[in-house]
């Protein structure tokens, strides 16, 4: 039995290498094709004037960078450091899970499937939910492509689909979505706090960005106060992620990334002077 386990281990690296492999392929190939080939079925044309919609450059500039980014994953996996490759393999499921759930959501999304391609992202946000709770002190170098960077695009993703199947721009929709659009600042201030997660932090940001540009281009409304909620709520997310990130970088920060501060925690010092 001791000699059967580092077998299972090979194997199961050996699973992950090839499943990695072909997922992120699938995935990386059916958006480019989709971006950028000339038929009506393109991945931006199925971007209607909502109060989600999105710039479609700096949102695939995003992409782009989350796909290079996950070329750090695939090589951990290749990596000596054990430390990388228990990381790799330990969230391996959940990144294949995230290419096979957006390959499907793109072939749907691209032929105006909205409802369906919806239930893809919920079910994608639980999945890189889970991933995130369950390792959130994966190292920085895969947390970023295979973690924090998705799930932040996941979750902005939730908003944009979910206004496109709802297919409505008037006053009363957009009016609600004033209100809606703070909780990205609500989620990202979540983890800011709790995980000290500067990372999921700026890539809010950046969507966010990219929400007040598109929204910029959709037609004007009595109430078009949606790109300014949005650069705003951008602008708070990039100071608050600075002020987290730059003492772990310069490592003066107390509480490592991961930890949720506690009460107990904050408590220590009158504790000791008691």
């Amino acid at each position: 039995m001791a000699d059967s386990e580092p077998t299972h281990s090979t194997r199961s690296l050996l699973l992950y290498k090839i499943t990695t492999t072909i997922s992120y392929l699938a995935l990386v190939i059916t958006a480019f094709y989709y971006t950028f080939n000339s038929t009506p079925q393109r991945l931006w044309h199925r971007n209607p004037s909502t109060p989600f919609a999105q710039s479609s450059i700096v949102t695939s500039i995003y992409v782009l960078i989350l796909f290079i980014l996950q070329l750090v994953y695939a090589w951990s996996l290749y990596a000596s450091n054990p430390v990388y490759v228990s990381a790799a393999v330990n969230i391996g499921a959940h990144f294949v899970a995230n290419n096979l759930l957006l390959f499907g959501f793109i072939h749907l999304w691209v032929r105006a499937h909205y409802w369906i391609a919806l239930v893809l992202l919920i079910i994608n946000f639980f999945n890189l939910s889970f991933a995130y709770f369950r390792h959130s002190t994966t190292p920085r170098a895969i947390h970023i492509g295979t973690v924090s960077g998705p799930l932040a695009w996941n979750f902005a993703a939730l908003y944009w689909a979910g206004a496109a199947a709802v297919h409505t721009n008037h006053l009363a929709a957009r009016i609600v979505a004033n209100v809606f659009i703070w909780g990205w600042l609500g989620y990202g201030v979540f983890f800011l706090a709790a995980y000290k997660d500067y990372t999921i932090g700026f890539a809010l940001s950046f969507l966010a960005f990219s929400t007040g540009l598109g929204q910029l281009l959709t037609s004007p409304h009595i109430l078009q106060l949606q790109y300014i909620f949005a650069f705003t709520i951008a602008g708070l997310l990039f100071v608050l992620s600075l002020a987290v990130g730059v003492p772990g970088l310069l490592g003066k920060d107390p509480f490592p990334r991961g930890q949720i501060v506690s009460e107990d925690r904050e408590r220590a010092p009158l504790l000791a002077d008691e």
